[in-house]
């Protein structure tokens, strides 16, 4: 099969295959930054909450290591992964556009249904605009990742429940019952 040589030898090699390989140290690593981030979390919350500009610096902190976490799990094991500074300008394209979609919720329906403030919204608001977020996000992630859909929605998905865990923890308010 494939080209040879005078001599009858294969003259291409296949592409020998990556695997992902997890390490103590780097589940170390990722256990103890979830850790942090859940113990910052009940301290902002017992300490009185979470100033704007705070929730506007964790959206933006969180979202390259979350990013990059959730390409690690998602990217097809088939391709060649992405590595060095263009990882990391994917990891930072598809943050800034993660990062900011969370003004879909903070300006959208108040805009649309009057509200003072996001956090008036009714619950199914919410979930409607996180919906969108979640879609927009994986959509994101699918373009600057070269992803499935499924994949860029576990990136996208992973970013957003992450942030969304963490808000509820920190004691952020982000919807009214009524």
């Amino acid at each position: 099969m494939g080209p040879k040589d005078s001599e009858g030898r294969p003259v291409l090699k296949p592409i020998a295959r990556e695997e992902v390989k997890v390490t103590r140290w780097g589940i170390g690593i990722v256990i103890g930054a979830i850790l942090l981030a859940i113990i910052i979390a009940v301290a902002l919350r017992m300490s009185g909450g979470v100033p704007l500009i705070g929730q506007i610096a964790a959206l933006i902190l969180l979202a390259p290591p979350l990013v990059r976490a959730g390409y690690a799990f998602a990217r097809d094991g088939e391709l060649a992964p992405y590595r060095g500074s263009e990882l990391w300008i994917r990891v930072g394209i598809t943050s800034a556009i993660c990062a900011s979609l969370w003004l879909i919720y903070a300006f959208v329906p108040a805009y649309l249904f009057e509200l003072k403030s996001a956090d008036q919204a009714a619950y199914w608001l919410v979930g409607v605009a996180m919906s969108v977020m979640v879609l927009l996000g994986a959509v994101a992630a699918m373009a600057t990742f070269e992803l499935e859909f499924g994949g860029g929605l576990a990136v996208s998905a992973l970013y957003f429940v992450a942030t969304l865990a963490l808000a509820t923890i920190a004691g952020v308010s982000l919807a009214n019952a009524n």
